[in-house]
C-alpha cells in the first residue's frame, strides 16, 4: 500500500487507520474521503481529505484517478444497530457502495480491503470457537450485507483477478473515536461511563460473550493483511480475527481492578440482545494466525488498562 484511498475514513476504523497509515507511509499516502466534512477532525485537517458519497461511482473513480492510488480501503457502511431500523437503506449503501469501490478497483487494477464482521453468522453456526468456514444464516440486514459482501469480493477476485482482502471484525474498543450504533458499543459506552459516572447500565444481558478486539490490533491486523504475500492467502476474504471473547461482568470486573468503586446494572435492550444472541461467542483465528500471521496483542486487562489510562486524559 504506497497511496490509498480510503472510504467512511471518520468512522470508528478510519479514523485510526488514516493516521496510521499517514505515519508509516507519509501525509500525502491517503486520500482520505467520506460522506461529511467534519472541521477541526484532523483526519480532515491534517492531509488529503475529499467530500465522497460511495454511491456516487463516477466521483469515486474520479478521484481514485486523480491522485494515482493503488489501494481502496473501503469502509463506509451502516452497521448493524441502525441497519435495522433502515433495512431498505442500509442494503443500498452498505451492497451499491461495495459494487461502486470493487468496480474502481477492477477498472483500476487496484489492491482491494473491505471489512466483514461477526454479524455475518446466525443461529444455525457453531457458537463457540466458530469455524473459519461454517454455515452463515444472518437473521439481520446488516448480516445479510456482510455475507453478500464477503461473496461479492470472492467473485471479483475470481472472476476479475482483483487482489481482494479481508477481515470479520469482532467487537471493536477505542478510545478515539466513538461507535456508531453497532451491538457491541456497550463494551465501548462501559469505559466512558466508568469514568464519567462511575457506574454503567448494561443494554445487554448477563452470560452474554461476544468476540471483542481493541482498536490498536484491529489496524494492526489491516496492515499485515495488505503487505502480506498474496500466495499464502487462501481464504483472503474475511478471515475470523479476534481478541478477547467476554461477558458483560467480566468487564465490569476488569474495571473493578482499577476503579473499585464501579458498578453496573442491567437494562437489557430486546433488539439488541436479539442481535448478540445470533453471534458466536468464540471465533476460531487459526487460518488468519497461519496465511498471514495474525497476532492480537491486548487481552481485556491490559486493554481496560489503557482503555481507563487514555479516557481518564481525554475526559479530564
Amino acid at each position: 500500500m504506497k497511496k490509498v484511498l480510503v472510504t467512511g475514513c471518520l468512522g470508528q476504523i478510519g479514523s485510526e487507520l488514516v493516521m496510521r497509515l499517514r505515519k508509516d507511509n507519509g501525509m500525502d499516502s491517503v486520500i482520505a474521503t467520506d460522506i461529511r466534512k467534519v472541521e477541526g477532525n484532523p483526519v480532515v485537517e491534517e492531509g488529503i481529505f475529499e467530500v465522497l458519497d460511495v454511491l456516487d461511482a463516477d466521483k469515486m473513480l474520479d478521484l481514485a484517478k486523480k491522485y494515482e492510488v493503488d489501494t481502496i480501503v473501503h469502509l463506509a457502511s451502516l452497521l448493524s444497530s441502525v441497519a435495522e431500523e433502515k433495512p431498505q437503506v442500509a442494503w443500498h449503501i452498505n451492497m451499491t457502495g461495495l459494487v461502486n469501490a470493487l468496480e474502481v478497483a477492477r477498472e483500476l487494477n487496484l489492491k482491494f480491503f473491505t471489512p466483514s464482521s461477526i454479524g455475518c453468522f446466525g443461529k444455525g453456526t457453531p457458537a463457540d470457537n466458530t469455524p473459519q468456514d461454517t454455515i452463515q444464516r444472518p437473521s439481520t440486514m446488516y448480516g445479510v450485507t456482510k455475507v453478500s459482501g464477503e461473496l461479492l469480493c470472492d467473485y471479483y477476485y475470481t472472476k476479475y483477478g482483483v487482489d481482494t482482502r479481508g477481515v470479520r471484525f469482532p467487537g471493536l474498543i477505542s478510545y478515539e473515536t466513538l461507535p456508531g450504533g453497532g451491538t457491541t458499543d456497550y463494551a465501548v459506552e462501559i469505559y466512558y461511563k466508568a469514568i464519567e459516572k462511575g457506574h454503567y447500565t448494561s443494554p445487554i444481558g448477563k452470560g452474554t460473550y461476544m468476540d471483542m478486539m481493541y482498536m490498536p490490533d484491529a489496524i494492526d491486523a489491516i496492515v499485515k493483511l495488505m503487505n502480506a504475500d498474496p500466495e499464502k492467502l487462501v481464504h483472503r476474504n474475511a478471515f475470523n480475527i479476534s481478541g478477547m471473547s467476554f461477558e458483560p461482568e467480566e468487564i465490569k470486573a476488569s474495571i473493578q481492578k482499577y476503579m473499585p468503586d464501579f458498578d453496573m446494572d442491567y437494562d437489557v435492550s430486546e433488539k439488541l440482545q436479539g442481535i448478540a444472541n445470533s453471534w458466536p461467542n468464540s471465533l476460531d483465528t487459526t487460518c488468519a494466525q497461519e496465511e498471514w500471521g495474525f497476532a492480537p496483542q491486548y487481552d481485556l486487562d491490559a486493554m481496560t488498562k489503557d482503555m481507563l489510562d487514555k479516557l481518564g486524559k481525554k475526559l479530564g
